[in-house]
């Protein structure tokens, strides 16, 4: 049978190639995005959240405006990184979302922001779950935007499927960590992103190593990385190996992740400014 035989017309959990599912949705009148980036992985505990913190942080930094969508619903970090987690994002009677913003004017927007205690479970199914992260893109008020960065929950599922099909992405940051079984990770985002066609940036390894306050010697508390020869197998960049550190540790615990100095994000940094 064909694929249009076979067709549930459930867009949002389709991961075949016909033209319908592939509309892109308008944002509302009033806003610009000029860059949209995605940071995915093919499992969690690996620090997406960490990389698109720092990424737009650093971005603010060079005299962008960014922005961060946090399509990981039910397990939103984000606000706290920035130190917003108490704000609350405001409406209008039109329906209009206004994002809050962190102390640098970066635009956020995530479901602890709405809900009424940043403690409230999301008990939600998965068509529900993708229409909030469309609702994010479409109803809010996003002004002025140079790079929005959307922090993806793990895995290939229904949000990576309808972020990839109906946002204009142009381009995926794929992190990963040290352990072997990193190699199946990077995989799974890598193939998801050629099936949707969507533009790969690089990897982003994150806990890659801790340095010796002594003696400044890298020490790898994972094991060798492998994530060079990953790199060099997809033909992709390596954009960063960011350390563990108990600095970045703390400004994420303060809300403070906008004052952490990341020379080590420079050369991902300068792969969005050619986008």
């Amino acid at each position: 049978m064909s694929e249009e035989k076979n067709c549930t017309h459930d867009c949002s959990s389709c991961s075949s190639a016909c033209e319908k599912k592939n509309v892109k949705v308008s944002l509302r009148a009033g806003s610009s995005v000029r860059k949209v980036v995605a940071v995915v992985s093919g499992k969690g505990g690996v620090g997406k959240s960490l990389v698109t913190s720092l990424l737009a942080a650093k971005m603010t930094q060079r005299g962008f405006k960014t922005a961060i969508l946090d399509a990981d619903i039910t397990g939103p970090s984000i606000p706290t990184s920035f130190g917003v987690g108490e704000e609350r994002a405001g409406a209008d009677e039109s329906g209009a979302i206004f994002p809050v913003k962190t102390k640098s004017g970066i635009q956020i927007l995530s479901m602890n922001v709405l809900l009424p205690h940043n403690s409230d479970p999301v008990l939600w199914r998965g068509s529900l779950i993708s229409g909030t992260v469309l609702q994010f893109w479409r109803d809010a008020i996003w002004k002025d935007v140079d790079y929005m960065f959307v922090d993806m929950p793990p895995g290939t599922g229904d949000v990576p499927l309808t972020v990839f099909q109906s946002l204009p992405i142009d381009g995926i940051i794929v992190v990963s960590s040290p352990q072997q079984l990193v190699r199946v990770i990077v995989e799974k985002a890598v193939k998801m992103a050629e099936m949707m066609k969507v533009p790969i940036l690089g990897l982003v390894e994150n806990m890659s190593f801790v340095r010796c306050p002594d003696c400044g010697k890298e020490i790898h508390l994972y094991g060798k990385s492998n994530i060079d020869k990953i790199a060099q197998d997809y033909g992709l960049p390596l954009l960063s190996r960011i350390p563990i550190s108990e600095q970045l540790s703390r400004a994420v615990d303060e809300g403070e992740i906008e004052s952490v100095e990341s020379p080590f994000l420079d050369a991902a940094a300068d792969s969005l400014s050619l986008l």
